[in-house]
């Protein structure tokens, strides 16, 4: 799955670029909307991010393209993939500034892990 956005003054840092959390804020929404979509119905929560990459520091006006991949599958819980690439304002190509993965686990009303192939009442 592919999702865009663009960066805009106010996602910026005091020295002019992307500041960090926004880009954790927009994986977590996108490796969740992923999520979500394959898993319809459940209830999704975040449970870890690791193996996070910063590569290059993205500019102002750069358009984001996030990359989620599902790369594994538990009993509980799922794990994504997402690669992100800027589109830099005048850039005649993308390139890959970011990556890390994400799991979910997926919790019962009580808020309890439970599986993610089990339909529940």
């Amino acid at each position: 799955m592919d999702n865009f956005t663009l960066v805009r003054p106010e996602h910026l840092n005091h020295h002019g670029y992307l500041f960090g959390g926004v880009m954790l804020k927009w994986v977590d929404e996108n490796a969740w909307m992923a999520a979500s979509r394959e898993y319809s119905g459940c209830n999704l929560v975040t449970v870890g991010m690791d193996a996070c990459r910063f590569k290059y520091r993205v500019e102002n006006g750069s358009i984001l393209r996030f990359h989620i991949e599902k790369i594994n599958q538990g009993k509980t819980s799922a794990t994504y993939s997402v690669v992100v690439f800027a589109d830099a304002p005048g850039a005649s190509e993308e390139k890959e500034v970011f990556s890390i993965s994400v799991t979910f686990v997926r919790l019962n009303k009580a808020g309890r892990p439970c599986g993610l192939n089990i339909v529940e009442e």
